[in-house]
This record gives C-alpha cells, structure tokens and sequence, in this order.
C-alpha cells in the first residue's frame, strides 16, 4: 500500500474551489484549496457543528467577516476559526483573493509534531 498521495492543483488563479479530501485520500482532515476572484464573495455566512477551520491566505486581499468583525487578509495571514464563529469571506476589488481551508474536528489534537515525529536511521539519497 503507498504511504502518501499526491495531486496537482494547477494555477492558482484558475481554479474556484478544489477539495482534497477524495483526491488526496485525506482520513483526519478536509481541505480546500479555493480562490475569489476580485471583487467576489461567498454569498453566504456560515458556521459548523464540530470543525475548526484554518484559512492560511496565499494572495490578494479582501475582507474576512468574523461574528461581525471585519479582518483585513491578505497574502501570508492565517486565521483559526472556532466553529461557532460565523464566517464568510470577500475579495477585494483589484487582487482577488487564493487561500487554503483546513477543516478539522475541535480539540482533536493530541500531540504536536515535536511529540509524534520520528527520525528515521534511512538518511536522505538524494
């Protein structure tokens, strides 16, 4: 059986949403590689039962609605969002705006990658 998965997003700029769950055989995460094109919104406000999202922005700008709250996001801003927190997201006018979701089950998280990872003795043969 092989031990990673690999898929090819494509430009960035080309694509709404792409979901990697099925594509990547993902069992402990869902995410979701999306991009709003300037001036766009997601046309609804949304929140969710158990998962946390993370929203790590890889370009533009816009406006992330937060309970409310207007954050500005832009290129290298990451969010956690609780599940209770109801979210959506707009472009800004020029830039548009490409960001990755990640979707996971609150408090979930047992052990930190300091804690899990292991040094393998096979050295790199590059």
């Amino acid at each position: 059986m092989k031990t990673y998965s690999v898929t090819e997003l494509g430009n960035m700029d080309s694509i709404t949403r792409v979901t990697l769950k099925e594509k990547l055989d993902l069992t402990g995460a869902e995410i979701s590689a999306n991009r709003l094109p300037a001036g766009a919104d997601i046309p609804f406000a949304h929140s969710h039962k158990r998962n946390e999202e993370i929203y790590i922005f890889t370009s533009g700008k816009g406006l992330f609605l937060l309970d409310g709250t207007k954050l500005p996001v832009k290129e290298g801003t990451a969010v956690r969002v609780s599940p209770s927190c109801v979210r959506s997201i707009r472009a800004d006018n020029p830039t548009g705006l490409s960001y990755f979701c990640i979707q996971v089950d609150e408090g979930s998280l047992v052990q930190a990658t300091q804690d899990d990872g292991i040094i393998s003795e096979e050295k790199p043969n590059w």
